[in-house]
């Protein structure tokens, strides 16, 4: 690989091809990239768009390719992958990243190591690196799904209504842009370039089905997320069922001692033995019978069963 600077690549007629990359837009690079003439002006509004979705399209004899992949540094931003827009043709590359993007580090050691010749190297080489740092994190939530549903317990619900949520929340988020990144590799193998090789096609429908079990992947994920997020509900709804029926057996229970109670605290004259020295331990004996009575209805009824 040889590095030249922006005055020299105009004027270079060496072996292999060029490709010119830019990491953080300023108003000089979009200046720049609008003004090369073998960029038609629709390549250069998407190389410099501020929300793109991956995606192929064919310009004449180059390709517009967008792809989604895990950033350098992890962001807050909503979207979770960062874009790396392609325009590509014989001879030179030019591509464009608003933020770092984690597989541009893998894919420029190729470049130094010789390995990538040609466009469609490229190309394939951002592919395959980008499928393979994603693989691990769409199977990351896979594995965190699976300990939710080991650790369904009722005393786990509210806590697990968060895990369950944010799982599902980013399969979605994932999901987005994954399923386009396979549909855009799918369409680019199948264009007829002649920088593209059968090598490269091959190495590009490789990452495209790995893309397309990650997509299977996140249905999964989803769908198992929802199923758990209805369990957990029905738990929820099992346990306000229990609680409200303590709460009735309770009322049941004192509803008979409190009219016994109000009834002999009237303050009013003719109360049976109430000079007896032992009418009020009557009462609570009474009382303690009539508590455990119902009490034992309730237990043949079943329904101090939970």
């Amino acid at each position: 690989m040889l590095r030249v600077n922006s005055d020299e690549v105009a004027a270079y007629r060496g072996p292999g091809f060029i490709w010119l990359h830019v990491d953080t837009l300023e108003e000089a690079d979009l200046a720049a990239l609008k003004g090369q003439g073998d960029i038609p002006d629709v390549a250069a509004n998407a190389l410099v768009a501020t929300e793109t979705r991956p995606r192929c399209d064919r310009i004449e004899d180059g390709a517009l390719v967008n792809l989604r992949g895990p950033a350098e540094v992890e962001t807050s931003d909503s979207d979770r992958l960062v874009s790396i827009r392609m325009w590509v043709r014989q001879g030179r590359v030019n591509s464009v990243s608003r933020r770092p993007l984690a597989a541009l580090r893998p894919v420029l050691a190729l470049m130094e190591a010789g390995k990538i010749l040609d466009p469609g190297d490229l190309v394939a080489a951002f592919a395959r690196a980008i499928s393979k740092q994603l693989d691990p994190e769409v199977a990351a939530l896979g594995d965190s799904l699976d300990d939710a549903e080991t650790d369904l317990e009722p005393h786990q619900v509210y806590k697990l209504r968060t895990t369950i949520a944010r799982i599902r929340s980013e399969a979605i988020t994932y999901r987005r842009f994954v399923a386009p990144d396979r549909d855009a590799l799918l369409t680019l193998a199948h264009l007829d370039f002649d920088w593209l090789a059968e090598e490269d096609r091959l190495h590009i429908r490789e990452a495209a089905d790995r893309f397309s079990r990650m997509t299977e992947e996140l249905e999964a994920v989803r769908e198992r997320a929802a199923l758990l997020h209805e369990q957990l509900t029905d738990m929820r709804g099992e346990q306000m069922e229990v609680r409200s029926l303590i709460l009735s057996i309770v009322a049941l229970i004192f509803l008979p001692l409190t009219f016994i109670t109000g009834l002999l605290g009237m303050n009013v004259a003719g109360i049976p033995y109430a000079e007896e020295p032992w009418a009020f331990w009557g009462v609570v004996g009474f009382c303690v019978v009539i508590a455990l009575a119902i009490s034992a209805y309730f237990a043949r009824v079943h329904w101090l069963r939970r």
